[in-house]
């Protein structure tokens, strides 16, 4: 499995407006889907982060869910432009968020695999301090392409 092949630029926001973490959310669903999907998915990523949130830590979350509005795993990544409170595991503020929409039934279990992907990368951007150095949607896609071929060279 590729992150990158999943990511697609107009679904990358690298300007995203700093609000509530709700609101954000929210406008990383409405770049994806419109009307009564986007309202059902806002829907589950909320009251998922109810249970318990999905900031990461190290300026970072993966809000995520399962939804009938969607056939096929769908990602959208923002990064706001002022870290914002998502009550993260580690209390400090996020800026980068990997939005992951899996349909119910997912052959493959590609939503796990995808997840468990995002948080080795994650690592890295943090690690190596590279959450602010794209600047477009295609140099954060290539800069994950880039990693991920790292990763397979360290086996």
């Amino acid at each position: 499995m590729n992150l990158a092949s999943l990511l697609s630029k107009e679904r990358i926001n690298l300007s995203l407006k700093p609000g509530k973490k709700n609101k954000v959310i929210e406008d990383l669903v409405y770049s994806m889907k419109k009307g009564t999907d986007a309202e059902l998915i806002v829907s589950t990523l909320l009251k998922r982060e109810e249970l318990g949130s999905t900031g990461i830590g190290k300026g970072i979350a993966i809000p995520h869910c399962r939804s009938l509005a969607v056939d096929k795993l769908e990602i959208a990544v923002g990064r706001t432009t002022k870290p914002i409170n998502f009550n993260a595991i580690d209390k400090k503020p996020v800026s980068l968020i990997f939005l992951i929409i899996a349909p119910p039934q997912d052959p493959g279990n590609q939503y796990l695999i995808t997840l468990g992907k995002i948080v080795q990368i994650a690592k890295i951007l943090t690690k190596k301090k590279l959450i602010n150095k794209p600047q477009t949607p295609e140099e954060f896609i290539a800069l994950i392409d880039q990693i991920e071929k790292d990763l397979r060279k360290r086996k």
